[in-house]
């Protein structure tokens, strides 16, 4: 196992295909009582904004959780294909603001698909705080 903590500027060839590479990914976060809560989900990266993003219906569980945390919450976002993985660790917070729900959505589309319409949508951002992998993604 090896980890890298984010310098967006000098990201690792492997691990930034892999991000980019169309993987279905887990979120997890901790519930209130302390028992973890993992859900599939698209995770795209955001280079640019130097972020990572889920999009999500706002009646979620996931979503409802980190929006009642006031300052967001600590998350981790995994995926896996064979001996390749990557779990990446930050703090997510919910965003509502049309003009992000429309990032995350563009985002996704360029990893995943073209998401339905949906007037519940909300953003997920996180900022990644490190990166945990195998090591054939060290670079």
């Amino acid at each position: 196992m090896a980890s890298w903590t984010p310098g967006w500027d000098e990201f690792p060839a492997p691990l930034l295909d892999f991000w980019t590479e169309r993987h279905l990914c887990t979120l997890t976060s901790v519930r209130p009582d302390g028992r973890p809560h993992s859900v599939p989900v698209g995770v795209a990266l955001d280079h640019e904004e130097q972020c990572a993003w889920v999009i999500t219906n706002r009646a979620s569980s996931k979503a409802r959780r980190i929006a009642a945390a006031t300052a967001g919450l600590p998350v981790a976002a995994c995926q896996v294909d064979g001996r390749r993985w990557s779990t990446l660790e930050g703090h997510a917070v919910v965003l509502t603001d049309a003009e992000s729900v429309e990032r995350a959505v563009q985002q996704y589309a360029v990893r995943y698909r073209v998401p339905q319409p949906n007037p519940e949508r909300v953003a997920i951002k996180i900022q990644v705080a490190r990166f945990l992998m195998s090591t054939s993604l060290v670079g």
